[in-house]
């Protein structure tokens, strides 16, 4: 087995990093987690449940004899609104989480400095030696909560538009009988 598929190994070296960026990397993680459960929830919705509730959705509106009345009309826009309210799901949570995993790395950032200046109030000196583990402890955080808001970025807008997408392509299905 490769070196990099070592379990024991891969666990070490996160500790190791854990370590190096301080208690908001778990917390950068955590949050890294949570919204990639939740895009993978989205993306299990639309490969699993969609189509089965759109077609619930169409076939109860197909089944009704009178599709021009004003009370219709509400109908289909209710169908429409399960539609949208199913698609929505969650993505605001995905987009709150892209947006907070920046502000999080520059939370790391500010605990690493305070990590320098305390060594400097200590050491009574600039020794760039001593500071060095703060800097490192202030620019990990950064780097993480960066490329945990990148990874999302993508899927977030794509999940996004997708929504948008679906719920347009199921309300032109939706026929309104002619006058």
């Amino acid at each position: 087995m490769p070196e990099w598929l070592n379990p024991k190994l891969a666990y070490e070296g996160l500790q190791d990093f854990l370590g190096m960026g301080g208690n908001v990397l778990v917390v950068i993680m955590f949050a890294t987690f949570v919204m990639w459960t939740f895009i993978m929830e989205r993306y299990s919705y639309y490969y699993f449940a969609h189509n089965a509730i759109k077609k619930r959705l169409t076939s109860e509106w197909e089944s009704r004899t009178n599709t021009r009345s004003w009370r219709s009309r509400a109908i289909r826009d209710d169908l429409i609104s399960q539609v949208k309210a199913k698609t929505d799901q969650n993505i605001g949570i995905i987009k709150t989480l892209v947006a907070i995993a920046p502000l999080l790395g520059l939370l790391g950032t500010v605990t690493g400095m305070i990590d320098v200046f305390d060594v400097m109030a200590l050491s009574g000196s600039s020794n760039a030696r001593l500071m060095a583990g703060g800097v490192f402890k202030a620019t990990i955080p950064t780097m993480a909560g960066m490329v945990s808001a990148l990874s999302g970025l993508f899927f977030s807008s794509q999940l996004d538009r997708r929504s948008k997408r679906e719920t347009a392509q199921f309300a032109d299905t939706l026929l309104i009988g002619e006058a």
